[in-house]
């Protein structure tokens, strides 16, 4: 009995993960993914290029004690919690309603 069991939730896992809307729901995933990490790694390797290569410009004093370099290393941090933020909204919006309706189609599937 437990071998069937175990049987029908591989097989279900296999249909879904094989089925269109799991093969859309890893597109939207890529999507947003792809291009904010591309975008996130170029903007810290220019911080740390410029750190290491533009030490002239990184020390230029922008506001009293505050330079170029400490605004540089602050927007580091703002842009991986907008980034973080994005995702949130992205993922509320366009992959839960999908992975909700495939995660309820395996529970159906499997009695879950």
């Amino acid at each position: 009995m437990a071998e069937d069991i175990s049987t029908t939730k591989h097989e279900t896992y296999l249909r879904i993960h094989g089925s269109d809307e799991f093969v859309e729901l890893r597109r939207r995933f890529r999507a947003f993914v792809l291009p904010f990490t591309i975008a996130f790694m170029s903007w810290y390797l220019l911080y740390v290029l410029m750190s290491s290569f533009a030490v002239d410009f990184m020390s230029t004093r922008v506001v009293g004690n505050i330079n170029v370099g400490l605004v540089f290393g602050l927007l580091q941090f703002a842009s991986t919690f907008l980034i973080a933020a994005a995702y949130s909204k992205y993922a509320n919006r366009k992959l839960d309603p999908l992975a909700d309706a495939l995660l309820a189609d395996y529970d159906k599937e499997t009695g879950r």
